[in-house]
């Protein structure tokens, strides 16, 4: 089964880092990940892909969950959600993220996702 992944796209490291691990996973999960959409789209663009979705992987960067949020205020819960902090990426600001942080996060996705 195919997951649409959800990035909470923030503005710190964290948040960052779960776009750029979104459009990692999009190019290399083999067909795991159909689509990747930022949280911080319109309204209108995530109910939609959240309709079509097989199922649905929210990434959020932090404890604050931007991302389930905003699919909750949709009336949607995911079927996975991963929190980067939780994964042991700590959250600084505005870094940029680094590549092993993005392998790390990736390799968590994976891992759920195969369950």
């Amino acid at each position: 089964m195919a997951f649409t992944v959800i990035t909470c796209s923030g503005v710190s490291n964290t948040g960052k880092l779960t776009a750029q691990t979104g459009a990692m996973l999009l190019r290399c999960s083999c067909r795991m990940v159909e689509a990747c959409i930022a949280a911080t789209r319109p309204t209108a663009v995530l109910e939609v892909a959240v309709r079509h979705a097989e199922r649905i992987l929210v990434l959020d960067g932090c404890g604050d969950c931007c991302g389930r949020k905003k699919l909750r205020a949709l009336g949607v819960e995911p079927h996975l959600h991963l929190i980067a902090t939780d994964c042991g990426i700590a959250k600084n600001g505005m870094a940029e993220p680094r590549f092993d942080e993005i392998e790390r996060l990736s390799a968590a996705v994976m891992d759920a996702i195969r369950g």
